[in-house]
């Protein structure tokens, strides 16, 4: 907001002096400062600012319209210590009684946070026009709670109060920020018979209501009967597919957007990166990447923390971390994302270090940031390190322990070793363990062999939830490696009375933007012959240097040697044998596997980077395994 001539005149006609009409026309009025600027003007402007708060009191103002861009300044900087003196300085001048002002004053503390002291004042008003309710909705759909929203927006009708496009959006926002459908459906009622369904922020925010509570269908069909769309109305369609599970139709409407010639804001470019991740398709993320660097969104700190989690999620850690170190600003989501992604590729003291980095930084943690460095600690084996964090965050920090920060601790005492610590841990937690304790303890079980810690472990989850099918094959998978078949399938007959299904192992590899799946002794595939002559060739080069089938990771009661061709034939091996032949020689190979990799799989790959010279990156359901030169990123413990 620029100083006109015109205000200087107005504020020297009303009585401030000379001093304090320059303290106002530089601190109240002035020009906001560029990040660049900020510091130098904050010191240069500190005295002035002072003499400006100190002349107010003693100033008699005649017009009550001065105060609106004093006001207006404290909404854009924040100003909120100045604000309060502007509030106590129109009590004393009387004017705080008229309408302009109280909705200006109700204004200023909803857009600054201070929603009690926003409330204070329009309880205190009265009477109370329709932009003052209407602030005071926004208020509480951009602060909280979400419910009070819902609440005034109900009197606001029983009062016969005017609903206008800057009403329904904010009420709509409040909706979908809780989820409360059914209100949103009646909000929607009530659009419909005002007539605002043609507007196009009212229309925006019915899609993106519809779109976060889930129902994506009804969004479709707002958003496909509006007149006309904005970045808003795409970009909440956008996230409703993709909170939805429906990447690929994201990733087609992003596209189409495009093609109408919509120009991509933060939030669509922060969504759709976490699309690119979920479907972990590189090219088509590098791409976007590209678009958001020439419409200047890459720097932006959530967009930022996205485009981390993009890189990660797809197998990249280095190119993660170059987005990371050029932030100019980094917020607490990026540094999480950082941390847990140098964890989950097998980094795990460049975690730690960047976690130390982090308190440097002035920055606070929060229960993510907990979460992300105790599953860096279980990734690595850190016992010791881990129990320390999970100390710190009580005794430091005062962060209450939340259930998954136990389960944590149960994966890492159990995934080390110590099976019996982490059943004591568990005994000892001050809450009702959640199903993630039980399954972190019923993995670790698998991994050690134990079977009757694992058959509790097991019972507690189907207790949970009886239609849990993990629970009983992790079982099944104890007996099997043991030798217990007939345990093995008591298990399975269980699991087929209550029709419980395991889920089917699938490896995919993404090419040119498209994804090629595979599952075990798959012959689906288009060049299926050739993959499997590919893979022929692999299992002779791999004996001959050495490799020997670990039948130990057959499940089946069957004879050695079709436990040998069993193995040769996992959807990894065959999604690996496609990636090498169809992709140039000095290239990595990423591969994604839906379930844990495994173990002989595991020892091949590790056989075939060797021999091919190539990275090879292969994500499962616990982490990134970085094969290079015939070792592991994770020392094989995973």
């Amino acid at each position: 907001m620029l100083v006109t001539v015109r205000c200087r005149i107005k504020f020297k006609a009303i009585g401030f002096s000379t001093s304090a009409v320059a303290s106002v026309s530089e601190v109240f009025l002035g020009e906001i400062p560029t990040l660049e600027d900020e510091e130098k003007l904050v010191k240069n402007t500190e005295a002035n600012k002072q003499q400006c708060v100190n002349a107010l009191p003693k100033c008699i103002v005649a017009d009550y319209n001065s105060y609106r861009p004093l006001l207006q300044w404290c909404v854009n900087s924040r100003a909120i210590a100045e604000g309060k003196q502007l509030h106590a300085h129109t009590i004393v001048s009387g004017f705080v009684y008229l309408p302009f002002i109280s909705n200006n004053l109700v204004n200023m503390y909803a857009k600054c946070g201070i929603i009690e002291d926003a409330r204070k004042m329009f309880d205190k008003m009265f009477p109370r026009q329709p932009i003052t309710w209407t602030t005071m909705v926004t208020g509480y759909a951009q602060n909280g709670p979400e419910e009070e929203a819902l609440k005034l927006f109900a009197r606001m009708q029983r009062a016969a109060m005017k609903l206008n496009n800057y009403t329904f959006p904010s009420v709509l926002k409040a909706s979908a920020a809780i989820r409360a459908l059914q209100e949103g459906m009646q909000i929607h009622s009530c659009i419909l018979k005002t007539g605002y369904y043609l507007d196009i922020f009212t229309g925006s925010a019915l899609v993106d209501m519809y779109a976060k509570c889930r129902v994506v269908d009804d969004a479709k069909k707002v958003f496909d009967e509006m007149p006309e769309r904005n970045v808003v109305s795409w970009s909440g369609l956008i996230t409703g597919c993709a909170l939805n599970g429906q990447n690929e139709e994201a990733l087609i409407l992003f596209r189409q957007a495009l093609v109408d010639g919509v120009k991509p804001n933060d939030y669509t470019f922060s969504t759709i990166y976490s699309v690119c991740a979920n479907v972990t398709i590189l090219d088509y993320g590098r791409q976007i990447h590209c678009l958001g660097v020439k419409s200047g969104y890459d720097v932006y700190s959530f967009v930022g923390s996205s485009l981390v989690g993009m890189y990660a999620k797809c197998g990249c850690i280095e190119d993660a971390r170059q987005v990371f170190d050029k932030l100019p600003k980094r917020n607490l989501a990026a540094w999480n994302a950082m941390i847990i992604a140098c964890g989950q590729h097998g980094k795990a003291e460049e975690a730690l270090g960047l976690f130390s980095q982090f308190e440097i930084s002035g920055m606070i943690p929060n229960d993510i940031t907990f979460l992300c460095v105790l599953s860096v600690c279980s990734h690595a084996g850190l016992v010791d390190e881990g129990q320390r964090f999970f100390d710190s965050m009580t005794r430091d920090y005062c962060i209450s322990p939340r259930p998954e920060h136990y389960s944590c601790i149960v994966d890492l005492l159990g995934r080390s070793g110590h099976l019996q610590e982490a059943d004591e841990f568990i005994k000892q937690m001050p809450m009702e363990p959640i199903a993630s304790v039980w399954g972190a303890l019923l993995g670790a079980c698998r991994m050690h062999g134990n079977m009757e810690l694992g058959k509790l472990a097991a019972e507690k989850l189907s207790e949970m939830d009886p239609y849990n099918a993990g629970a009983r094959v992790l079982l099944s998978n104890i007996y099997a490696a043991a030798g217990r078949w007939d345990d093995v399938a008591k298990v399975r007959k269980m699991m087929r009375d209550r029709g419980l299904k395991k889920e089917t192992g699938l490896s995919w590899i993404g090419l040119k933007s498209k994804v090629h799946a595979f599952v075990s002794d798959d012959d689906t595939h288009p060049q299926i012959e050739e993959i499997y002559a590919k893979l022929k060739t692999l299992n002779d080069q791999m004996e001959a240097a050495g490799y020997v089938p670990d039948t130990r990771f057959v499940l089946h009661d069957v004879e050695e040697e079709q436990k040998e061709v069993l193995l040769g034939f996992h959807s990894e091996k065959i999604a690996l044998a496609f990636g090498l032949m169809s992709t140039p020689i000095d290239t990595t190979i990423r591969i994604m596997k839906n379930l844990r990799v495994c173990g002989d799989c595991h020892n091949a790959i590790k056989f075939i980077s060797k021999l091919v010279k190539r990275e090879i990156i292969v994500r499962d359901t616990h982490r990134f395994h970085h094969f290079k030169d015939g070792v592991c990123s994770c020392r094989d413990y995973w």
